[in-house]
């Protein structure tokens, strides 16, 4: 069977943390979690360890010293992912945003339907979005209106944060390489795939705005990406051997 991790990054997520792991070991398939944890002083961690004792072989942790950026987690994620030897590897968040129960559609658009990465996309069917203000939504369009312009992808949900890659793509990347720390960063691993030459799918999902916890969304995370894609535009890209 292969081998497939979720890596779920964590601050002050106490709220959802467990019920979200739960969710993830209820279903069919054996999901390993990774949960890269910067630091909660709301006690996110001693949850996840309480857990670990019921789930010692596929609940995982790491924990860094405070927070450092989505990117740096989901990239210390990864490099644990391949060192551990897993075959795929899932971005999710810990607030329901994403609904664990599409996890094998994103599994299968790769292990079965040819796909080197799977993106859980709000946007590829018409936009499946609920519970967010009308200007976070339109916001969140147009910024993958942007990339999709700048950058000439086919690609219609650039910022999305639900992902499935083959443990390939990975190994084909330059991890220290990714320079966007915040949701710039899902652009450029998405950007970064598609110019090594792997196909990318698109899987639609719905997308509902988390009902437990704060959002950790802010305007300087939007200005990286603005600016970001357009340097992104500008670089080269090659396998690492």
């Amino acid at each position: 069977m292969d081998k497939k991790v979720v890596i779920i990054p964590t601050y002050n997520e106490k709220e959802n943390i467990e019920a979200i792991i739960r969710k993830v070991f209820s279903l069919d398939g054996e999901y390993h979690i990774l949960v890269i944890e910067d630091g909660s002083p709301d006690g996110t961690a001693a949850i996840v360890k309480g857990l670990q004792a019921e789930f010692p072989e596929r609940l995982h942790m790491v924990e860094r010293s405070g927070k450092q950026g989505l990117g740096t987690a989901y990239i210390a994620g990864f490099k644990w992912s391949l060192e551990h030897g897993y075959d795929y590897i899932f971005e999710m968040d810990a607030d329901f945003s994403h609904n664990p129960d599409d996890l094998p559609r994103l599994y299968a658009a790769c292990a079965e339907g040819g796909a080197s990465v799977a993106i859980g996309s709000r946007y590829s069917n018409g936009i499946s979005v609920v519970n967010w203000p009308i200007g976070r939504i339109l916001m969140s369009y147009f910024a993958s209106v942007y990339v999709r312009t700048i950058l000439g992808v086919k690609i219609y949900d650039t910022t999305a944060g639900f992902m499935c890659y083959r443990a390939d793509v990975l190994r084909a990347m330059d991890l220290d390489g990714i320079r966007m720390k915040g949701y710039g960063f899902q652009i450029e691993t998405k950007y970064t795939a598609h110019k090594l030459g792997f196909k990318i799918a698109e899987v639609p999902v719905i997308f509902v705005n988390r009902q437990l916890g704060t959002s950790k969304m802010s305007s300087s995370i939007f200005g990286e990406a603005f600016w970001g894609v357009i340097k992104l535009r500008f670089r080269k890209f090659n396998k690492k051997a």
